[in-house]
């Protein structure tokens, strides 16, 4: 886990947010709406009041192209559908352990006309809703994650080449990592990088499945580092992705991911 309360109160004097700017391609409002209009588009679902979504192109699939929202304020509404229901607001400072230095950012699962579907940060784990397109900037990454919680390895792409791989120690099995789709929600510096999380830690959008909290704070998913590099290659945390020092360094300042990068980890 990913002891959020405790990095909090330490935030301000000691943890850095790296957002990572510049490190993806910020397509154009002309750019978008050609997205949305566009013969690759391939319209799907008419969704009530006439919203037309839209599945991914060939293209989009096969470069690994994933749409990443980010909120324009420091919380946006969340709806059961197009112009449905408020699901809920999502807050920064409720998911995030430093909200004025780090983007609120989603992983989109769909794209509609004035409207994304995204993956939320809250539980349970795998809840999404749709935010008004208005109220996010939408960016892309070719960057992707794959957890193999059976092999023991993260590997990193971009598109479909392969430029990073590690081994890594999951959850026991009564905290196990859980399988599914999740996303980069926050990347800090860790005050101390001698300690059980290495120098840097990610948050992701997801939450331990067998925990409600977790010494004092929510139970996180979290990728970090690790005073205990013998250990990978097992199965020793309460959920969290743990990798060496060296490796988590690699991703965080070399490889360049940015926030909402999607993580994709198999089911046991």
């Amino acid at each position: 886990m990913v002891r959020l309360t405790r990095l909090a109160k330490v935030a301000a004097a000691t943890v850095a947010v790296l957002a990572l700017a510049g490190c993806y391609t910020a397509p154009t409002p002309e750019e978008i709406e050609a997205l949305h209009v566009s013969s690759d588009a391939e319209p799907a679902i008419t969704a009530d009041g006439g919203i037309v979504t839209f599945s991914p192109s060939e293209v989009e699939i096969e470069t690994h192209l994933s749409y990443l929202a980010t909120a324009l304020e420091d919380s946006v509404d969340v709806y059961t559908e197009p112009n449905g229901e408020v699901q809920q607001t999502i807050a920064a400072e409720d998911v995030l352990t430093v909200p004025e230095s780090t983007p609120l950012t989603f992983l989109v699962e769909t794209r509609a006309t004035g409207w994304y579907e995204v993956h939320l940060p809250v539980r349970p784990n795998g809840t999404m809703g749709w935010v008004r397109a208005s109220d996010v900037d939408i960016t892309t990454t070719n960057y992707w994650l794959e957890v193999s919680l059976t092999d023991y390895t993260l590997t990193g792409f971009l598109g479909t080449e392969q430029i990073f791989e590690t081994t890594i120690a999951i959850g026991r099995s009564d905290r196990p990592t859980p399988g599914g789709v999740y996303y980069l929600r926050e990347l800090l510096e860790v005050p101390d990088p001698d300690g059980i999380y290495g120098p840097y830690a990610y948050g992701l959008s997801g939450f331990q499945p067998v925990l409600d909290s977790f010494n004092g704070g929510d139970a996180v998913i979290g990728m970090h580092g690790t005073n205990e590099p013998e250990r990978l290659g097992t199965d020793v945390s309460s959920g969290c992705i743990r990798m060496s020092n060296d490796a988590i360094t690699e991703l965080a300042t070399q490889v360049g991911l940015p926030l909402g990068t999607p993580v994709f980890v198999d089911e046991l």
